[in-house]
Protein backbone atom coordinates (compact mmCIF):
# COMPACT_ATOMS: atom_id res chain seq x y z
CA UNK A 1 0.00 0.00 0.00
CA UNK A 2 3.03 2.42 0.57
CA UNK A 3 4.40 2.24 -2.99
CA UNK A 4 0.72 3.24 -3.85
CA UNK A 5 0.83 6.49 -1.93
CA UNK A 6 4.36 7.10 -3.13
CA UNK A 7 2.97 6.71 -6.53
CA UNK A 8 0.32 9.37 -5.59
CA UNK A 9 2.67 11.42 -4.09
CA UNK A 10 5.27 11.37 -7.08
CA UNK A 11 2.17 12.58 -9.35
CA UNK A 12 1.40 15.46 -6.58
CA UNK A 13 4.86 16.68 -6.55
CA UNK A 14 6.81 15.31 -9.54
CA UNK A 15 9.64 17.75 -9.14
CA UNK A 16 9.55 17.23 -5.26
CA UNK A 17 10.52 13.55 -4.71
CA UNK A 18 14.17 13.07 -4.43
CA UNK A 19 14.72 9.86 -3.77
CA UNK A 20 12.44 6.82 -2.32
CA UNK A 21 14.46 4.04 -0.77
CA UNK A 22 11.88 0.93 0.70
CA UNK A 23 14.03 -1.74 3.40
CA UNK A 24 12.14 -4.18 5.34
CA UNK A 25 9.00 -3.31 4.25
CA UNK A 26 9.81 0.21 5.37
CA UNK A 27 9.50 2.86 2.87
CA UNK A 28 10.97 6.35 2.72
CA UNK A 29 10.59 9.24 0.96
CA UNK A 30 13.22 12.26 0.77
CA UNK A 31 11.48 15.02 -0.73
CA UNK A 32 13.01 18.97 -1.40
CA UNK A 33 13.24 20.93 1.98
CA UNK A 34 10.97 23.90 0.23
CA UNK A 35 7.86 21.98 0.01
CA UNK A 36 7.59 19.67 3.15
CA UNK A 37 4.71 21.52 4.37
CA UNK A 38 2.62 20.79 1.09
CA UNK A 39 4.41 17.15 1.29
CA UNK A 40 2.81 16.99 4.65
CA UNK A 41 -0.60 18.19 4.21
CA UNK A 42 -1.28 16.14 0.73
CA UNK A 43 -0.41 12.80 2.90
CA UNK A 44 -2.16 13.74 6.04
CA UNK A 45 -5.33 15.16 3.36
CA UNK A 46 -5.16 12.51 0.40
CA UNK A 47 -3.11 9.63 2.15
CA UNK A 48 -4.74 9.64 5.53
CA UNK A 49 -1.29 9.68 7.38
CA UNK A 50 -3.33 11.22 10.33
CA UNK A 51 -0.41 11.37 13.11
CA UNK A 52 3.07 12.32 13.22
CA UNK A 53 4.77 9.52 15.97
CA UNK A 54 7.78 11.33 15.52
CA UNK A 55 9.98 14.08 14.16
CA UNK A 56 13.99 13.90 14.41
CA UNK A 57 17.29 15.37 13.49
CA UNK A 58 20.16 13.43 11.94
CA UNK A 59 23.72 14.75 11.74
CA UNK A 60 25.75 13.57 9.03
CA UNK A 61 28.90 15.99 10.14
CA UNK A 62 31.41 16.18 7.40
CA UNK A 63 29.11 15.61 4.81
CA UNK A 64 26.89 17.75 2.74
CA UNK A 65 24.13 18.45 3.36
CA UNK A 66 25.00 17.98 7.05
CA UNK A 67 21.14 17.32 8.55
CA UNK A 68 18.20 15.46 7.93
CA UNK A 69 15.11 16.41 9.61
CA UNK A 70 12.84 12.87 9.70
CA UNK A 71 9.61 12.52 10.02
CA UNK A 72 7.63 9.30 10.65
CA UNK A 73 4.18 9.29 9.84
CA UNK A 74 1.47 6.65 10.48
CA UNK A 75 -2.29 5.94 9.33
CA UNK A 76 -4.25 4.83 11.74
CA UNK A 77 -6.95 3.73 9.86
CA UNK A 78 -4.59 1.19 7.49
CA UNK A 79 -1.65 0.82 10.08
CA UNK A 80 0.90 1.77 7.70
CA UNK A 81 3.81 3.26 8.40
CA UNK A 82 6.09 6.23 5.85
CA UNK A 83 8.92 8.04 6.60
CA UNK A 84 9.63 11.29 4.87
CA UNK A 85 12.92 12.93 4.91
CA UNK A 86 14.31 16.38 4.14
CA UNK A 87 18.11 17.52 3.69
CA UNK A 88 19.39 20.79 5.31
CA UNK A 89 22.21 22.36 4.52
CA UNK A 90 24.47 23.41 7.60
CA UNK A 91 24.98 26.64 6.08
CA UNK A 92 20.72 27.55 6.71
CA UNK A 93 19.64 25.15 9.28
CA UNK A 94 16.03 26.01 9.05
CA UNK A 95 12.85 24.09 7.63
CA UNK A 96 9.03 25.25 7.64
CA UNK A 97 7.46 24.27 10.39
CA UNK A 98 4.18 21.69 9.74
CA UNK A 99 2.57 22.25 13.22
CA UNK A 100 -0.25 23.55 11.05
CA UNK A 101 -0.47 19.80 9.65
CA UNK A 102 -0.21 17.91 13.08
CA UNK A 103 -0.18 20.71 16.46
CA UNK A 104 1.90 17.60 17.84
CA UNK A 105 4.68 18.48 15.71
CA UNK A 106 5.25 21.92 18.02
CA UNK A 107 6.84 19.30 20.70
CA UNK A 108 8.95 17.51 18.19
CA UNK A 109 9.99 20.47 16.15
CA UNK A 110 10.97 22.56 19.97
CA UNK A 111 13.04 19.32 20.75
CA UNK A 112 14.79 19.26 17.23
CA UNK A 113 15.78 22.53 17.59
CA UNK A 114 16.80 22.80 21.48
CA UNK A 115 19.19 19.34 20.74
CA UNK A 116 20.23 19.73 17.32
CA UNK A 117 19.87 23.27 16.31
CA UNK A 118 18.01 23.13 13.30
CA UNK A 119 15.69 25.79 13.49
CA UNK A 120 11.92 26.16 12.43
CA UNK A 121 10.30 28.57 10.34
CA UNK A 122 6.79 30.36 11.48
CA UNK A 123 7.24 27.63 14.25
CA UNK A 124 4.27 29.35 16.90
CA UNK A 125 6.80 29.27 20.09
CA UNK A 126 10.35 27.76 18.82
CA UNK A 127 12.18 28.32 22.49
CA UNK A 128 14.09 25.22 24.46
CA UNK A 129 12.36 22.33 25.64
CA UNK A 130 15.14 20.32 27.51
CA UNK A 131 17.70 22.14 28.10
CA UNK A 132 18.11 25.47 30.23
CA UNK A 133 17.35 28.56 28.10
CA UNK A 134 20.72 29.70 28.69
CA UNK A 135 22.08 26.53 27.28
CA UNK A 136 25.25 26.81 25.10
CA UNK A 137 24.95 24.92 21.85
CA UNK A 138 22.76 21.92 20.46
CA UNK A 139 24.26 18.64 22.62
CA UNK A 140 23.40 15.92 20.14
CA UNK A 141 25.66 17.84 17.31
CA UNK A 142 28.21 15.08 16.13
CA UNK A 143 30.96 18.37 17.08
CA UNK A 144 29.77 19.43 20.41
CA UNK A 145 32.24 18.45 23.32
CA UNK A 146 31.37 15.59 25.10
CA UNK A 147 31.97 17.26 28.24
CA UNK A 148 29.76 19.62 27.57
CA UNK A 149 30.29 23.62 26.83
CA UNK A 150 33.96 25.12 27.39
CA UNK A 151 35.49 21.81 26.70
CA UNK A 152 37.28 20.26 23.54
CA UNK A 153 35.23 18.92 20.93
CA UNK A 154 35.79 14.83 20.90
CA UNK A 155 38.82 14.12 18.20
CA UNK A 156 37.79 10.76 17.73
CA UNK A 157 36.33 9.02 14.92
CA UNK A 158 33.08 11.13 13.87
CA UNK A 159 30.82 8.20 12.32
Amino acid sequence: MSQAVVAKLKGAFPATVQEVKEHRGEVTVTVKREDIVQVCDFLKKEAGYNFLCDLCGVDYLGQQPRFMVVYNLYNITTKERLRVKVAVPEEDACVETVSGVWSTANWHERECWDLMGIRFANHPDLRRILMPENWEGHPLRKDYPLQGPGREPYQGRLS
